[in-house]
């Protein structure tokens, strides 16, 4: 078992813990870098397309895993980030700019949404944000002469300094590099007062504003953040598909994300990774799967939907935690065996005292 001994007040907000962090990250930087170079074109786009839900994950994660704020809306954030990226590209803005400005038109949507949905909670602001998905989805059926309507928008490939991305190495590299950036920026705004404040909200909005946090003003700047995120993920999707329609950015789209925080583990940004492997893969397994199983039920135009809701309901009641909380027990497991107790990750029911005044 790791024992830290903690000299200095900065340990609290490092990034990596202890040196086992630097060398298992490295060599997990160090796979990444190698694996186009390994494996076929067919296997670089999975990864690809795992990064990119990575990052929309991510995206969610910081407003629902870090604030508390459940969401059934952001697919609508990717939707504003694919189709200003498409616009923007096609009316000469370089890659490199319009990407950024993606991000940064879906950010201030979701800052726009956020300022009324930042008087909602639970159950309400999951219905209002449901409802945004499907005025968005409207917008983009009816506003042709941006989107394109039902026919739909081809999207330029991407050109970085006059060369234009047509390999898949190429592209994935880009989508690495953009979800490193984020994932970086995300841990730094976690250890700073507004990261802190987040968590607080999280955990109780009345004991939060007894400390004298802001709860609406952290509310608000965590949507936006989450919306930029999302948007920019929404961005690079466009140029990994190719071609952008209304019913890509539909209900399911955001079931899926919010599926994959709560299966990688809710709280936390490995939650956010792992739950992207996870679902990329269910869904190629599935498309496999549909192939083995009779046609009265491979058929079926709700079976992809109805697994995923299957998995989440499952998840919700054996491993709340998700993925990551079953590795932290596990790894727990290893470090203090033979003295592991079996009840020392039994759930017990506590809240705080504060919330009985609501």
């Amino acid at each position: 078992m790791r024992v830290l001994f903690k000299t200095d007040y900065n340990q609290d907000i490092r990034i990596a813990k202890h040196s086992g962090y630097l060398f298992w990250y490295s060599l997990l930087f160090a796979a990444v870098l190698v694996a186009p170079f390994v494996l076929d074109t067919y296997w670089i786009n999975e990864l690809t397309r795992v990064l990119i839900f990575a990052l929309a994950g991510l995206g969610l994660m910081v407003v629902t895993g870090f604030t508390g704020q459940v969401s059934l809306g952001h697919a609508a954030f990717m939707a504003i980030g694919a189709y200003a990226q498409t616009y923007l590209l096609s009316n000469g803005v370089p890659f490199f700019l319009s990407l950024p400005m993606a991000a940064l038109i879906s950010g201030i949507v979701g800052l726009l949404i956020a300022v009324p949905a930042s008087r909602m909670t639970g159950l309400y602001l999951t219905i209002a944000s449901l409802a945004f998905a499907i005025v968005v989805e409207d917008m983009v059926i009816h506003w042709e002469s941006v989107t394109g309507g039902n026919r739909g928008m081809v999207v330029d490939p991407p050109v970085v300094f006059g060369y234009e991305i047509f390999e898949a190495w190429e592209y994935y590299y880009i989508v690495l590099v953009l979800l490193i950036i984020s994932i970086v920026l995300v841990l730094n705004v976690l250890r700073s007062p507004l990261g802190r404040s987040m968590l607080a909200v999280r955990d109780s909005e009345i004991s939060a504003e007894s400390l004298g946090i802001r709860v609406a003003r952290t509310k608000v700047l965590a949507f936006m953040i989450s919306a930029a995120l999302t948007g920019l993920a929404g961005g690079l999707f466009a140029h990994f598909i190719q071609f952008l329609s209304p019913e890509i950015f539909g209900i399911i789209l955001s079931i899926q994300l919010l599926l994959m925080i709560v299966v990688g583990g809710l709280g936390t940004v490995h939650g956010a990774i792992f739950g992207a492997i996870l679902i990329g893969f269910l869904e190629a397994s599935i498309s496999i799967l549909k192939d083995w199983l009779p046609a009265a039920i491979g058929n079926q135009p709700g079976l992809e939907p109805g697994l995923f809701g299957l998995i989440l309901v499952l998840f919700i009641i054996f491993e709340p935690e998700g993925v990551y909380g079953r590795w932290i027990k596990f790894r727990t497991f290893l470090e203090s065996f033979p003295f592991y107790r079996r009840n020392t990750f039994k759930r017990q029911r506590s809240y705080l005292k504060t919330e009985r005044m609501r």
